[in-house]
Formats: structure tokens, C-alpha cells, sequence
């Protein structure tokens, strides 16, 4: 009870703080905006526009860009140079980046340095990765979805909000010894009724939204390369919806009180209809396509997968079928799929890889074209040159950043710039969707 009564009373401080700083700063917003040429990607009824004109696009999520663009001997901004230019000669255009990764650094399982090594400290190197990663993705005419936290342990996310805060210590899961993902499911999820915890990635959101682009002088809220903003990676809640909803219009809303320009979305998996109808701030929705995490598919039985892709396109169409009736578009935010036979070294064979690529990304385009809901994609995930230093390992400190997190095996779903028939895929479909605009 005292925890609550002290929560309600920072709130109440913070909503007088916010709206005084929210009408100083609207007119200076409405100027900055003017001179970006209102180049902002908007919603319209089931698709995306710019400047009113069609936006419908194939991307790709690059979670470590701003890591990756760090200015200090933890970064490599060469290597994320090329890489912008590798996706931008397939037509990608668009990158899903993680834009609050939380400390402390020795701990495991993560991605490292981390942005916000301490609760509320944070790296300036980290962020000026960002910043560069933005001002280079405006150079090549490409849009950011800024991921503001995460479900998963990966990045520190909701965890260490909950570890900051008083919950006790993390129990990871796999691979650690003895993990239990059920049992770090019913750790993580007492974030949505934790509200020091809570109040915590507020401050993480507020900000990271109201930042200045140290290489560009643009204040995040007036730089049309961000597209949206992303409460967090798969959030969920299998014990309490309510909670989970209310944080996510809690959250919605924040966003929207400091930045009137930007696209707001949850990050989830798979929403239903009742949710994002719920979600009244929400303005697209997501979906993901797992079919070996599914227990779908498995790559040393290649039997498995005729029945695999049949789910995963029956799934995607559940998704679309959903969305339709609340008249918002839908973006399958993350899908990718083992190399044959389960292997992870560059140049190995992905014959099963590039045919699933090809029918998910036929499946979008397609239903872009008749009009549908589907209005983008986001493949998982591109490692580029990225090479890990023992393929099915899990990541260290010093590895190169590949597509899969630090926990997974180095090179499961990494798309590795050597790998031509998946390429032609995107360069394909990215065109595809391309003609649409």
C-alpha cells in the first residue's frame, strides 16, 4: 500500500512537471516538424503513408546497431558503415533497433556494453551509437523502430528493472545451469505490478524520447527517421492481462504526451483483436512467426517442414484475420528459420531458409497488394559480415554481434552477407513491396 501511495504521488508530480514542459515545448515540436517537410510515417486505416503516399516495405531488425555504432573501442561504426550499405543494395529500408539495454555488464546472457549500465546511468558511448546509427539511416532514406525494452533477459529488460528493484535475483534461463523458462516467466512478469519498477523504464522512456542526436543536433522527436517507438520486446502476461494492458495505455500515453509525431506500438508477439482494441494508443499492430522455438519444425528432420510452413502461413493469416476488424495495419515484426540440417557456419546450405523466406515474404506482398492489413516485414536477422567465433556457441564478450541474441546459438538465424539465394529473396520482394509505394 505504501509502495502505491508513493507511486501515485510521483505521478502526480510528474504530471505537473510534463505538462508544463509539454506546452513550452509544443511550438517549438510544430516548427521543427514544419522544416522535416512532415515526413513522419502515419497511419492510414490499414496502411502506412508518408506525406500521404503509400509505405509498405521489407526490413530487417538489426537489434545491435546502436552497439555496433558505439564511439568507443566497444563499437565499430566501419562495419556498421557497410552494413547499412549491404541492406540498402537489397532495399531494405527499414531497421527494428534495441533502444534501452540495461547493466549491470557482468552480467550473463546479454548483450554488452549496455546502454544503461545503472538504473538511470547511462553509457554516453551507447547513445551516441544511436545517434549515429539515425543520422546514417537518414543518409540512405531508411525508417528506425525504436525498441524502448525487453521481455527477454537478453538485454537486461524488464528483469532488471525487477532486479533494481527489489524483486530479487534474476533466474535466468537457458542455457544457464538449472534455468526454468516457466520459472523466469513468473519472475518477470510481476514487472506490470511493480511500480518502482515501472516508474524506472518510464524514466528510461521519457528520456530516450525527449534526446537530442548529438552527431545531427535533431531532437528524436522532430527526426522523421524513426518511424515508432516500441514499449518492448514480446511483452506479455500469462497470469495477468489486466496489468499487462493497463501498463501498455500508461506507457501509450507517456510517449504521446512528449512526442506528437512518432507511431506508438506494444512489441508483442501476437496480438488479438481485444487486446488492441483495448490498446486505444496503439497504432499498428505486430506479429511473430517462431517455427522451430513452436516446436513446428525441426531442421535435422527435414519431414517436419512441409507441415511447419503450412502453420506458420495459417498463422499469419489468423494474425491478418484478427487485425481486420479493428482496421489498423499489421506488421510481421520477426520471423527466421534455421539453416538445413540445423548448422550455423557461414556456408553452410539454407535451401529450406530461402524457400521459407520466399513463401512468408510472398504472403505479405501479396496481401499488400489486394490491400490488406499486412503492411510490412521485418526479417530476424541480419548478421551481415558478422562471423561468430564458435557458430552454435553462445555469445561472448569480444564476438562479433551476428542476428541471434547473446544467449542463442551464434549463427541459428543470422542471414550472413555470403548468403546469396536468401538475398535474392529480399532483393526480390523488397522491390515488390517497393512498387507499391
Amino acid at each position: 500500500m505504501q509502495v502505491r501511495k508513493l507511486h501515485l504521488a510521483c505521478t502526480l508530480i510528474w504530471l505537473m512537471v510534463s505538462s508544463s514542459f509539454s506546452a513550452q515545448a509544443k511550438a517549438s515540436w510544430t516548427r521543427n516538424e514544419r522544416r522535416a517537410g512532415n515526413d513522419f510515417v502515419k497511419v492510414d486505416g490499414k496502411h502506412f503513408v508518408i506525406n500521404q503516399q503509400r509505405y509498405a516495405y521489407v526490413g530487417t531488425n538489426l537489434w545491435y546497431g546502436a552497439n555496433l555504432g558505439a564511439d568507443d573501442a566497444t563499437g565499430n561504426r566501419a562495419r556498421l558503415l557497410r552494413e547499412l550499405d549491404r541492406l540498402q543494395t537489397l532495399g531494405i529500408k527499414n531497421l527494428r533497433v534495441m533502444a534501452g539495454t540495461e547493466g549491470p555488464d557482468g552480467e550473463p546472457w546479454r548483450m554488452l556494453p549496455a546502454m544503461q549500465p545503472h538504473q538511470g546511468e547511462y553509457n554516453p558511448a551507447v547513445l551516441r551509437g544511436l545517434d549515429f546509427l539515425l543520422s546514417e539511416m537518414a543518409k540512405r532514406s531508411m525508417r528506425a523502430v525504436l525498441c524502448l525494452s525487453n521481455y527477454w533477459h537478453w538485454s537486461g529488460g524488464f528483469a532488471q528493472y525487477l532486479s533494481w528493484n527489489g524483486a530479487g535475483p534474476i533466474p535466468y534461463p537457458p542455457p544457464a545451469e538449472g534455468g526454468d523458462w516457466d520459472r523466469y516467466k513468473g519472475y518477470v512478469e510481476q514487472f506490470y505490478t511493480n511500480y518502482p519498477a515501472r516508474a524506472a523504464l518510464a524514466n528510461h522512456i521519457r528520456y530516450m524520447v525527449t534526446r537530442t542526436n548529438s552527431i545531427s543536433g535533431t531532437p528524436y522527436v522532430s527526426d522523421p527517421t524513426i518511424m515508432a517507438w516500441e514499449l518492448a520486446n514480446e511483452p506479455d502476461a500469462y497470469a495477468n492481462k489486466r496489468a499487462f494492458i493497463d501498463w501498455i495505455a500508461e506507457s501509450s500515453r507517456l510517449i504521446k504526451s512528449l512526442d506528437p509525431n512518432h507511431l506508438v506500438i506494444s512489441g508483442s508477439e501476437g496480438e488479438t483483436a481485444a487486446e488492441v482494441t483495448e490498446m486505444t494508443d496503439i497504432d499498428y499492430a505486430t506479429t511473430h512467426i517462431w517455427v522451430q522455438n513452436i516446436g513446428w519444425y525441426d531442421p535435422t528432420k527435414p519431414e517436419t517442414y512441409k507441415n511447419a510452413l503450412k502453420r506458420a502461413t495459417a498463422s499469419l493469416k489468423k494474425s491478418q484475420q484478427a487485425i481486420a476488424k479493428i482496421g489498423k495495419p499489421l506488421v510481421l515484426a520477426e520471423f527466421g528459420i534455421a539453416r538445413d540440417n540445423g548448422l550455423y557456419a557461414p556456408g553452410t546450405p539454407d535451401n529450406y531458409r530461402s524457400h521459407f523466406f520466399n513463401a512468408l515474404l510472398g504472403q505479405v506482398y501479396l496481401a499488400a497488394k489486394n490491400n490488406d492489413e499486412l503492411a510490412g516485414v521485418n526479417f530476424w536477422a541480419w548478421a551481415g559480415e558478422g562471423r561468430p567465433r564458435n557458430p552454435g556457441q553462445a555469445w561472448a564478450v569480444g564476438d562479433d554481434f551476428t542476428g541471434d541474441p547473446p544467449h542463442e546459438p551464434q549463427g541459428w538465424y543470422s542471414v550472413y552477407d555470403k548468403d546469396r539465394d536468401v538475398q535474392r529473396v529480399l532483393r526480390r520482394y523488397a522491390r515488390l513491396m517497393g512498387s507499391l509505394n
